[in-house]
């Protein structure tokens, strides 16, 4: 064992994928642990109820636990359960969304639908990349942060982006360290459409002419849309080509394509995405003569495919870019049946009368907070189905206790959908009926 190092055997996982285990009386989380291991570990932090810890060495090994692909996985936050076989991973989330729907919830029976699959590999295509010029090692990190989340993980490529990304970060990293503002540049935002990858640089400082025309030679060669932003939002500017179109992304068995800018949302896993609008078509299953409400909206990746079907479809959402981008999409794809609000949604809904009318269908898509302040609308809503597509598992049981005990629905299935493969985020949706 190595010197300092400690000897625990694995109980239990926790929600971002550590092993848990219980030494000399006190619970210790620990990195790289699966349950029914042996492990040696060392202590990074000890508490006053609690201890962290890392494994050192696997002394009697998971039947689930499998060799990383990424070399740097040790050392690289943008991934914690490469060390877990993909089937136990998709079993660890369904499990944890169980047990939040039991223990949060409150609700004693969870039907299960076969998980929502697609590629574990090359599958992102939407990050934000960390970006640091080393002086030491002359050269520019581009990738995501180490485990400790105060430097920039040693990347030579990442197995989890998409290929025409993850393949060429040792191309950016030259890119970056040619530049005269290399030790100015934080972040790259990452988009891959269907048909083109964009690129968008954080500089705190102007480039120059020179650096501009490296990024321009840079896009031209790879096939890339290269954008700079020196402050907010706003101050986005093309570098190439000087009027790019907006990226692009289809959902073909709903006959639909959606034009979105490099630092919009839309779902970073693009098979999974077509699988869950098809699933939530199929699970709705809206009429001509229904209207239906969809709560967090964002471009329309949900409403479009719904008014391809229903009577009537009203989405809502609180960034005015995505309400502005949704409107274009129903137009471009000559949907004319559905409507789109700008409403925060964290916030109570007074004053919005879209908010207080009857839906036959409803479809929430929350960010991490969940959706507790909309559900004050179900009674006025009065709707057959609601459909509950979530991110975080703890909100979703919380307001799935709240549509239950309070509004007279029941959970008719849950599942989860493999939307970040190699990471403890847990995506699931959830369907109840009144």
């Amino acid at each position: 064992m190595p010197q300092g190092a400690r000897q625990a055997r694995i109980e239990a996982f926790t929600h971002d994928g550590r092993g848990v285990a219980r030494v000399d009386g006190k619970v210790v989380f620990i990195e790289g642990a699966l349950p029914g291991e042996e492990v040696s570990f060392v202590y990074t932090a000890v508490h006053r109820d609690h201890g962290e810890g890392r494994v050192e060495a696997v002394l009697t090994a998971a039947p689930d636990r499998v060799t990383p692909r990424c070399p740097q996985y040790a050392d690289c936050g943008g991934c914690s359960l490469q060390h877990l076989s993909a089937p136990a991973q998709i079993a660890m989330k369904q499990g944890l969304l169980v047990e939040q729907l039991r223990h949060i919830g409150k609700i004693a029976e969870v039907p299960l639908w076969p998980p929502l699959l697609g590629p574990v590999w090359g599958y992102r295509r939407k990050a934000r990349l960390s970006v640091r010029y080393v002086a030491r090692k002359g050269r520019a990190l581009v990738g995501f942060r180490d485990r400790t989340g105060a430097w920039v993980a040693d990347l030579a490529f990442c197995p989890t982006l998409h290929p025409v990304i993850g393949e060429r970060l040792q191309a950016l990293s030259e890119l970056v360290g040619s530049l005269s503002i290399k030790t100015r540049v934080p972040q790259i935002e990452v988009a891959v459409g269907d048909r083109r990858a964009a690129l968008v640089f954080r500089t705190l400082d102007d480039p120059s002419a020179e650096d501009r025309a490296q990024l321009a030679a840079f896009g031209e060669r790879f096939g890339f849309d290269i954008y700079l932003q020196r402050h907010g939002p706003e101050s986005i500017l093309p570098v190439w080509p000087e009027a790019p179109e907006p990226l692009r992304y289809a959902l073909p068995d709903q006959g639909l394509e959606f034009r979105f800018k490099a630092t919009e949302f839309i779902q970073v896993n693009a098979a999974v995405n077509r699988a869950l609008v098809d699933r939530v078509v199929e699970v709705l299953r809206p009429e001509p003569g229904e209207r239906v409400l969809d709560l967090f909206c964002g471009l329309g990746n949900f409403t479009l495919a719904l008014a391809r079907h229903a009577g009537e479809v009203v989405g809502a959402e609180g960034v005015p870019e995505l309400v502005q981008r949704a409107r274009e999409n129903a137009a471009a794809n000559a949907l004319t049946n559905a409507e789109f609000y700008l409403a925060d949604l964290t916030q109570p809904l007074d004053g919005q009368a879209w908010a207080f009318q009857r839906y036959h269908k409803v479809l929430l898509d929350p960010a991490r907070g969940g959706a507790q302040e909309v559900l004050a609308g179900v009674p006025h809503w009065g709707a057959s189905r609601i459909l509950y597509v979530s991110c975080n598992p703890a909100t979703l049981a919380r307001d799935a206790g709240l549509l239950v005990h309070r509004h007279g629905y029941r959970l008719v299935r849950a599942g989860v959908l493999d939307m970040f493969p190699h990471t403890a985020h847990v995506e699931s949706m959830a369907l109840f009926e009144r």
